[in-house]
C-alpha cells in the first residue's frame, strides 16, 4: 500500500504523482537502438572521450607520487605489525574497490577481509578485534555508515586508516593515519560518476600491498600457495611425485627380454615407453620407446621376436626425480624433444613414470 502523499496534478488534471508502481515504469523497456542511429554514432566524439577519461584518470594516478609521505609510511608501519588482520570497509564504489584492496592484501602476504559497513552495524561489528587494523575508504569523508561504526572501533584500540579525498572531512579527523587520495576532477563529464576517485583509491591500495609484499619478503611460491588452483599454483607447487604413475602401472621389462616382450609391456601401460632394469632389480638400465620401436619395424635385419632388447635400447635415458617440480619435467621434455620421462631415486631405481599426456592433465602445460 503506497503512503498517502499529496498528489501532484499535470495541467491537463491527470495524476503527476511519482511512484514505482506507476504502469508507464513497471512496464518500460529499453528500446534498442535503431541500425540509422547506430550508424549515425559520432565515432570522432567517442574516441575523445574515451581518451579524455585515461588521460583524466592518469592525471589523478600522477598526482598520488606526492602522497608517498611519512603518512603513507606510517600506515606501512600499522599493517606489518598488525597480529591480526587487515579489515577493509567502504560503502557503494568506495565498498567495491575495498573488496578488491582486501583479496590483493591477502593474495600478498597480509591476511585482510572484508566488512560491509552497513552490515557491520547489525552484527558483523563483532568480527573485529583489538588485534586488527581497520582501513577505509570513502571518498567524500562523509559516509554515514562508516560514521556509525567507526567511533565504536577507535573506542576498542583498533588503529584506523582512512583513505579520502577530503583531508578535512569528519572520517580523515578520526583516522589515526589518513591518506589523501583527493582528485582534481572526476571522469565523468557530469561530475558525478566515481571514476578518477575510484581509480586512486584503487592505485593507493595496491601500493600498499606491494610494500607490505615486499616488507615480508614474500616470494613466488609464497604467492602459489594463495593460489594453488592457479596456472602458477600447478606450476610451483606440483610435483612428479604428484602427477607420476607408480607400482605396476610403470612400465618396465628385465634387460634379457626381448623386443616382442618390450611391444607387450609397452601396449599394456600404455605410456610410449617402457624402462629396462637389471633382473631381479629396479635399477634403470635403459629405456625403450615408440621411436625405437618404429625404426626396428622399418630395419629388415632386426628379428623382432628374437632380438634382444638392449640391443635397440636407449642407454643413457633422461631421467628425473619425484622431488622435482612437473615444470620441469615439462621443460626436459620440450628441451630434447621427448613426450615421456622415467622417475628414478638416488640409487638409480625406477620408481615412476610420466609422459606428456600426464602433464596435459594436470594442466602443468
Amino acid at each position: 500500500m503506497l503512503l498517502n502523499n499529496p498528489v501532484r496534478r499535470n495541467p491537463d488534471g491527470s495524476d503527476a504523482s511519482f511512484s514505482l508502481l506507476h504502469p508507464t515504469l513497471m512496464h518500460a523497456k529499453i528500446q534498442p537502438i535503431p541500425p540509422a542511429a547506430r550508424a549515425a554514432l559520432d565515432t570522432a566524439a567517442l574516441t575523445r572521450s574515451a581518451l579524455t577519461v585515461i588521460e583524466t584518470e592518469a592525471h589523478a594516478i600522477s598526482l598520488l607520487k606526492t602522497r608517498i609521505d611519512g603518512t603513507f609510511l606510517r600506515a606501512c608501519e600499522l599493517m606489518f605489525e598488525c597480529a591480526g588482520r587487515i579489515v577493509v570497509s567502504g560503502m557503494g564504489k568506495s565498498g567495491h574497490v575495498a573488496r578488491k584492496i582486501a583479496a590483493t592484501l591477502a593474495s600478498t602476504g597480509t591476511p585482510a577481509f572484508f566488512v560491509h559497513p552497513a552490515e557491520a552495524s547489525h552484527g558483523d561489528l563483532g568480527m573485529i578485534t583489538q588485534r586488527d587494523v581497520v582501513l577505509a575508504l570513502s571518498n567524500s569523508g562523509e559516509t554515514d555508515e562508516l560514521l556509525a561504526i567507526l567511533p565504536l572501533v577507535k573506542r576498542q584500540g583498533v588503529p584506523l586508516i582512512l583513505m579520502t579525498g577530503k583531508p578535512e572531512s569528519s572520517l580523515a579527523t578520526m583516522a589515526d593515519v589518513h591518506i589523501d587520495v583527493s582528485v582534481p576532477q572526476e571522469a565523468c563529464p557530469l561530475g558525478l560518476a566515481p571514476t578518477a576517485s575510484t581509480t586512486a583509491m584503487l592505485v593507493m591500495g595496491d601500493a600498499l600491498a606491494i610494500a607490505m609484499l615486499e616488507a615480508r619478503g614474500f616470494t613466488d611460491e609464497d604467492f602459489a600457495r594463495s593460489h594453488p588452483a592457479g596456472s602458477l599454483g600447478r606450476r610451483l607447487l606440483l610435483h612428479i611425485g604428484d602427477v607420476m604413475h607408480t607400482g605396476d602401472k610403470v612400465p618396465a621389462i628385465p634387460a634379457t627380454a626381448s623386443l616382442s616382450d618390450a611391444l607387450v609391456e609397452m601396449t599394456g601401460k600404455g605410456l610410449g615407453m617402457t624402462a629396462i632394469v637389471e633382473p631381479g632389480t629396479r635399477r634403470l638400465v635403459g629405456i625403450f620407446t615408440d621411436g625405437d620401436l618404429r625404426r626396428a619395424v622399418d630395419d629388415d635385419d632386426i628379428d623382432l621376436r628374437a632380438t634382444p632388447v638392449t640391443q635397440l635400447m636407449n642407454p643413457h635415458p633422461k631421467v628425473i626425480a619425484a622431488d622435482k617440480l612437473a615444470v620441469e619435467a615439462a621443460h626436459l621434455m620440450e628441451d630434447f624433444k621427448i613426450h615421456a620421462l622415467l622417475v628414478v631415486d638416488g640409487d638409480g631405481n625406477v620408481v615412476g613414470a610420466l609422459n606428456i599426456h600426464d602433464l596435459l592433465r594436470a594442466r602443468v602445460v
